[in-house]
């Protein structure tokens, strides 16, 4: 849920549900939203699930179940999968090693269930899940100028430079972390973490103080998400092995088993999956799920689309067969053949490269 509803409907948001729980989607003009974030900076309410894992066993504990390698040291994290046994992913989560606990962002409607399939295998060992997604506010900063808006109204820290990497300070009497993102949106980022009852003043101050940020919503998120090529957990990610995504930066293929390891290596084995995620300028915006055509031959399907801001053009992802030929392209769209033409990914270059761009290996 939201956690400063009145804030956003004094900017004129209109709010959705995404993941089972209420977020703010527009502010009335999401393209216009979108290249405030391109050309300056903006500010969304993220809505993440949240779990802390604390104990003397909580990192090697965190390490054996997801695809990466928790890191050993205070201020520092990963982006890292769950999967099946098959090597389907079933989550896709952040962890951040917070000193004597571990802090986790999960899509919202996978917290309870991992807090709750973690807590019957812990056996003897030392560790604590808990659900704590009501006790923190978190706000994305994105934009070419997010590093300068940052250090506009960070107090007692430098703005962190690694990705994923967090420091911890203050914003006006509020205290707060700041972990630096991984460019999701193809620019330069930042996720601001405070206690739920200062997520108001936290917000306002984004929003306000030092280099003034534009509130976005969801439906601005997901243009400049599709512009930066970033695959999605609802949209790309769940229920697919991780080599057809191409999501390499979420994988260590050196560190021991977890749950759906040996599926994952052996297709990365094996050289290439059988599909790969592209990117495809369209003639008319198609539906999720729409076919695409390599001539009279089926190869893949939509995963997502929007009317792109910056382009002013319909572009989507799909996923289509590794080797097929993509240079007579059309999608069916509920029956209808309309031209397609694949595109690099990113489809706009940004102050920075979404780390989950698709990554098969190749040289």
């Amino acid at each position: 849920m939201t956690l400063v509803e009145a804030v956003h409907e004094s900017h004129g948001a209109t709010f959705e549900e995404r993941g089972g729980v209420r977020v703010a989607a527009e502010y009335g003009r999401p393209d216009r939203a979108a290249r405030a974030v391109r050309n300056v900076v903006g500010t969304i309410e993220m809505g993440y699930g949240v779990l802390t894992v604390t104990g003397d066993d909580r990192v090697e504990f965190v390490d054996n179940a997801v695809s990466n390698r928790v890191p050993h040291e205070d201020g520092a994290g990963c982006y890292a999968l769950l999967c099946d046994p098959q090597g389907r992913i079933e989550t896709d989560l952040y962890v951040y090693n917070a000193g004597e606990r571990l802090l986790l962002f999960t899509p919202p409607e996978r917290a309870a269930p991992v807090a709750d399939d973690w807590s019957e295998k812990t056996f003897i060992q030392d560790v604590e899940i808990e659900v704590a997604t009501e006790a923190f506010g978190v706000f994305g900063v994105h934009g070419a100028k997010a590093t300068e808006k940052i250090a506009s109204v960070l107090n007692g820290a430098s703005t962190p430079e690694a990705h994923l990497g967090f420091v911890r300070g203050t914003m006006g009497d509020d205290g707060v972390t700041v972990i630096r993102g991984d460019g999701l949106a193809g620019e330069e980022g930042y996720e601001v973490i405070c206690a739920t009852d200062r997520a108001e003043s936290v917000f306002d101050t984004l929003i306000n103080n030092g280099l003034n940020a534009a509130p976005f919503g969801y439906r601005t998120w997901d243009a400049l998400t599709l512009e930066a090529g970033t695959p999605l957990y609802h949209t790309e990610l769940e229920g697919r092995i991780p080599n057809v995504l191409g999501l390499r930066n979420a994988l260590d293929f050196e560190k021991g088993c977890y749950v759906g390891q040996e599926v994952v290596s052996r297709v990365e084995n094996r050289g290439q999956p059988s599909r790969r995620l592209v990117g495809l300028q369209c003639e008319t915006l198609p539906e999720p799920g729409a076919t695409v055509l390599a001539g009279a031959e089926e190869i893949g399907e939509v995963t997502r689309a929007a009317e792109s801001p910056m382009l002013e053009a319909p572009i989507a992802l799909a996923l289509v067969e590794f080797d097929a030929a993509v240079d007579d392209l059309a999608i069916d769209n509920e029956g209808e053949e309309h031209a397609a033409t694949k595109e690099a990914l990113p489809f706009v270059d940004g102050s920075d490269r979404s780390a989950r761009l698709p990554d098969y290996g190749e040289t």
